[in-house]
């Protein structure tokens, strides 16, 4: 068992985190005072390299691995969620699903484009009043001809009015169950599709987050991802792509808190000396650690295992459900250690 990274991992770690420290924390409070996304940040993403770090360079990408987009992913959420949630729905979601599931025309057409950042891309699965139960969506694709005929509402979608290109799941037997949903690739600029972003969220402020509507857009056959029946099986191998970004995102979460909590903690003092040499602050910063050690190995062999091309359904999600409810937890014993 080797736990050292390689230098390809160093060196992109190194990139990703002197990028958040130079561009984005100094300015992050702004934007999510503003509720807007940067207009920069995508562009930089792109322009660095990140929008397609794991995908094959015959494909416009970097060709790095699935540690590499764990590492970046914790890099960029250190600094804010906005930036690794973009790597979730663009790289994991959307372009990852490309790269397994489509042709080689489609690859040409939709992924070269999003891996070097030309084009920006989103994943609509997510409805007003369906969330993981996606068996009961409502959006439908009728087949025509050469095109299918989409009509629904997709809600709570990241990039929803920056994104160029969408991968939507839509039902096309409605009586058949998982084996009734097909996936297709469906682009901003088609007729009868409409977005726009939602404000006043808890969270995530300085991202876009919006919704999708398609009335009556004609799909073209061609842009359907995989075959008729299989939307379902192309939408859980999406999720397992972007549950692992969010798991090594949320790990840099957990860093966050416990970097400047223990940066804070040296410099507060109580009965003449730092609060870092009180019993319960020292546990508070212990519990950090551990959390944090303990999800980034679960995200670490979560990305080992996909690299190996073994499943890793079971792994990621574990990863995910440790490292997001820790990051929650790590925040509330930053406030408390913050205090006033």
């Amino acid at each position: 068992m080797d736990f050292m990274l390689n230098e390809e991992h160093l060196q992109a770690t190194k990139m990703v985190r002197d990028y958040v420290a130079r561009e984005v924390i100094p300015t992050i409070g702004e934007w999510d005072r503003k509720q807007q996304i940067n207009p920069a940040i995508l562009p930089r993403m792109g322009e660095l390299g990140l929008l397609g770090i794991c995908i094959p360079v015959r494909y416009g990408g970097q060709g790095f691995d699935y540690i590499t987009l764990g590492l970046v992913c914790e890099e960029l959420e250190r600094g804010d969620t906005t930036l690794r949630v973009v790597m979730s729905v663009h790289a994991g979601l959307n372009s990852l699903s490309l790269l397994q599931w489509g042709t080689e025309d489609q690859k040409q057409r939709f992924l070269v484009p999003q891996a070097t950042g030309e084009k920006y891309a989103a994943f609509a699965l997510t409805e007003p009043g369906v969330g993981s139960d996606v068996i009961n969506m409502a959006s439908t694709a009728r087949r025509e001809g050469d095109v299918y005929v989409l009509n629904g509402e997709k809600m709570w979608i990241s990039l929803a009015s920056k994104a160029h290109h969408f991968l939507v799941v839509a039902k096309t037997d409605p009586g058949a169950g998982h084996a009734g949903m097909t996936a297709f690739i469906v682009t901003s600029d088609q007729k009868g599709v409409k977005s726009g972003d939602i404000h006043g969220k808890l969270g995530v402020r300085a991202g876009s987050t919006g919704w999708v509507a398609f009335e009556n857009v004609e799909v073209p056959v061609e842009n359907r991802l995989g075959e008729e029946g299989e939307g379902f099986k192309v939408a859980m191998g999406s999720l397992d792509n972007g549950r692992y970004t969010v798991a090594a995102g949320a790990t840099g979460l957990i860093r966050a808190c416990l970097e400047d909590s223990l940066k804070y903690a040296k410099e507060r003092t109580t009965g003449g000396k730092p609060i870092a040499e009180h019993q319960l602050i020292k546990q508070k910063l212990g519990f950090m650690q551990q959390w944090y050690d303990a999800a980034r190995l679960l995200y670490l062999k979560a990305g080992w295992m996909k690299n190996a091309g073994m499943r890793n359904t079971r792994e990621t999600g574990l990863a995910k459900w440790f490292a997001t409810d820790h990051s929650v937890q790590a925040a509330l014993e930053a406030v408390q250690l913050h205090g006033a």
